[in-house]
């Protein structure tokens, strides 16, 4: 039965959960809808097919399908079994339609339908697709390409210029693209089952705020941090030692015979001083540039709003890999060369814990977690003989380890780091790499500030008999805030704001030429993103509000340049404090009023200015997170598995018999009834009981 129609069946409480394994197992296989393609211009008119095969006969699954089924065995599999034959997913016509489909929406802005594909694009498809399995097909042929992208121009309409701009450019290919495209979508699958729990970058349900929610749950309790700085081998890699963590997994010749060739072949860098040469050359020119007229097909740029946001990407996000042609497959290369570390640094964190009975957290297990998951950043004082305990996680080529021991137990995890990377990498990392930080001194990662404070909280809990007891007490509570100096540096770069302890805004020139309405549009939805980035930080309304003062002092300045008023005070009192009442030239009197305009359709409503007021700001998102979390499609995935194991019912229909059914709430019932009159450790030691020789007889049945 197939991922479609076993979904439906699912029981669980959560349907929403349900619902997102066909559209989170397609994070990266379904691209957000872009722009079909008008002309069709074959790769050449004089080509003779060597195929004579239909491609409308060879489309005959969904691949969707195709990509899901492969999910369900990449993580159903265990992790030591490789792959020999994955060609026959390379040869399924159905994913390279779908590859041409995502290139398409990532050159021409929209994804095209299925039915919408011409069929010579299909026949040269198909070219394309027996020349990758008979391995013809090489790396960045700019001139000879079996598929051209829908924005090419026939190459004999093409000046000589433009023909040498086009070879010596580093952009890859049309063609390329979609090769790299039906390579990631039967790589990823693969690679995701094997992955660590402990990486969160360029990959699918993972992302910064999952990294520092799991900071603010995990990482409380902890003296010393490491952290480290491994975007060298973005930079620069060992084909070798790629391969050698490819082939672990991946035992197929054609799939690594591609990859191999992608990582050998080199890119032509211009060197800094032709790059220099060149942008002399640019400002010498003068004179009015001319406004570009976008084509038929091209895309819209992103509006301005998505362009400063990305402005705004920390340091530990703004460089993405790049390794020879494997353009899109480079980030998952660079994870999966990376999860070598993952794996070393698990093992090191089970033996480096040394749990102490006088700690007031992690007293017996490794896996015991905070002693409050609804309140996981404050941990209760303990004497002086503390739990050795380590916790990592990583954020594309940036890592964090906290510590909880002597300074001298960090300099010695920074040792044995350094001597892996040297080993395994190849890359030789510093101290001014791998920098270790007491937990006083506040760490920045991810453009937020990790720090701690003492705190006397009155603690409330139940104690034998149902009886609640209240009593004050001393801990340290984990702090995490975001850096309002680097937000401050990132205005000062785009230009803002200038200063540096009292910043002053400056006036947003770059939407002089737009009209109010428009201006308060773009400067709200970067607002509003700004907001969501700095969700789960604990200062969220104040840096919120600081960036809403700079913007809408930016454009108040803007405005009395554009409208001639003299100040921002003058504006403010127009147009009102969140901009939102029309402005107008004090020359033209004989204009008509705006909500005359705005009655007839002729001008657009203008949105006031977001978070004027301190009090519309969100609070910081405390939400528990999940100390074992993994992304709903993850648990969606291990779900179905489970439930297409015959073991699973026949050990549900087992304990139907032994226990019979029951409703959630008796159990619950029966749950505050034994922790009233039993206490909480009897309770768990009596469950225990239960569990083991729950156990045992089904190991004695087995």
């Amino acid at each position: 039965m197939s991922v479609r129609t076993t979904i439906k069946h699912i029981g669980c409480n959560n349907f929403c959960l349900l619902k997102t394994l066909a559209r989170s197992l397609s994070t990266s296989l379904s691209a957000p809808p872009r722009q079909p393609r008008s002309q069709l211009q074959p790769a050449t008119t004089t080509r003779i097919y060597k195929d004579q095969q239909d491609p409308y006969s060879l489309l005959k699954e969904d691949p969707i399908q195709i990509c899901s089924s492969l999910w369900v065995k990449a993580f159903s599999s265990p992790s030591t079994i490789s792959f020999p034959n994955l060609t026959g997913f390379l040869s399924k016509f159905d994913l390279w339609v779908l590859a041409y489909q995502r290139s398409c929406a990532h050159v021409t802005g929209t994804f095209p339908p299925r039915n919408a594909i011409h069929f010579n694009v299909l026949h040269d498809l198909l070219c394309l697709r027996n020349a990758v399995v008979h391995g013809q097909f090489s790396w960045n042929k700019k001139i000879h390409q079996y598929v051209r992208s829908p924005n090419d121009k026939p190459l004999n309409m093409v000046s000589k210029r433009k023909l040498q701009a086009m070879l010596d450019s580093n952009e890859p290919c049309f063609q390329d693209r979609i090769v790299q495209e039906v390579l990631l979508m039967i790589l990823e699958p693969v690679f995701e089952a094997r992955f660590s729990r402990k990486s969160h970058a360029f990959r699918p349900g993972r992302n910064a705020h999952t990294v520092i929610r799991t900071i603010r749950s995990n990482f409380a309790g902890y003296l010393w941090f490491l952290k480290g700085d491994l975007t060298e081998i973005f930079e620069n890699v060992d084909r070798y030692m790629v391969m050698d963590c490819l082939g672990k997994a991946v035992k197929d010749k054609k799939i690594l015979g591609l990859i191999n060739s992608a990582l050998r072949a080199p890119i032509q860098n211009r060197s800094r001083g032709d790059a220099d040469a060149q942008l002399s050359k640019k400002k010498k020119k003068k004179g009015p540039k001319k406004k570009k007229i976008l084509n038929e097909n091209e895309p819209k740029p992103d509006p301005y709003w998505l362009r400063t946001f990305f402005s705004f990407a920390p340091e530990e996000a703004a460089k993405v890999p790049s390794y020879g042609y494997c353009g899109i497959l480079s980030p998952l290369l660079a994870n999966i060369c990376l999860n070598e570390l993952d794996y070393m640094m698990e093992d090191k964190i089970v033996e480096f814990f040394r749990p102490s009975r006088l700690d007031s957290i992690w007293k017996d297990s490794i896996n015991d977690g905070c002693h409050n998951p609804s309140w996981p950043e404050f941990v209760p004082s303990s004497g002086k003989e503390k739990t050795r305990k380590m916790d990592y996680i990583r954020y594309g080529g940036h890592f964090l380890i906290g510590i909880r021991g002597p300074r001298e137990e960090a300099v010695n995890i920074r040792k044995q780091i350094i001597e892996f990377c040297e080993g395994k990498f190849g890359i030789r990392l510093d101290n001014t790499k791998l920098e270790i930080e007491h937990i006083t001194r506040g760490i920045q990662f991810l453009d937020h500030i990790i720090c701690r404070r003492v705190i006397h909280p009155t603690l409330h809990y139940t104690a034998t008999g149902g009886k609640i007891v209240s009593e004050k007490g001393v801990g340290t509570l984990l702090s995490v805030t975001a850096s309002l100096q680097q937000c401050i540096r990132q205005f000062r770069r785009l230009e803002f704001v200038k200063g540096d302890k009292d910043p002053e805004p400056l006036p947003c020139t770059p939407m002089l030429y737009s009209g109010q309405a428009h201006t308060n549009s773009q400067m709200n939805k970067f607002l509003e993103t700004i907001a969501d980035w700095y969700r789960y930080a604990d200062n969220r309304k104040k840096v919120v509000g600081f960036c809403a003062y700079v913007i809408r002092s930016s454009v108040a300045k803007l405005y009395a340049a554009r409208y001639r008023l003299k100040s921002r005070a003058k504006v403010y009192k127009i147009a009102s404090r969140d901009l939102s009442r029309p402005l107008r030239e004090s020359s033209n009197n004989s204009a008509p009023e705006y909500s005359d305009l705005l009655r007839m359709g002729l001008v657009d409503a203008i949105e006031g200015v977001r978070f004027s007021h301190m009090s519309s700001i969100p609070s910081c998102d405390y939400t528990p997170f999940p100390r074992n979390w993994i992304p709903d499609h993850e648990r969606v995935l291990h779900e179905y598995i489970k439930l297409e194991d015959p073991k699973f019912f026949c050990h549900l229909h087992r304990s139907i018999k032994r226990q019979g059914l029951s409703l959630p709430q008796d159990e619950i019932s029966e749950m505050v009834w034994d922790f009233k009159t039993l206490g909480v450790h009897n309770y768990l030691r009596n469950v225990e009981n239960e569990t083991k020789t729950l156990s045992h007889e089904m190991s004695c049945a087995s």
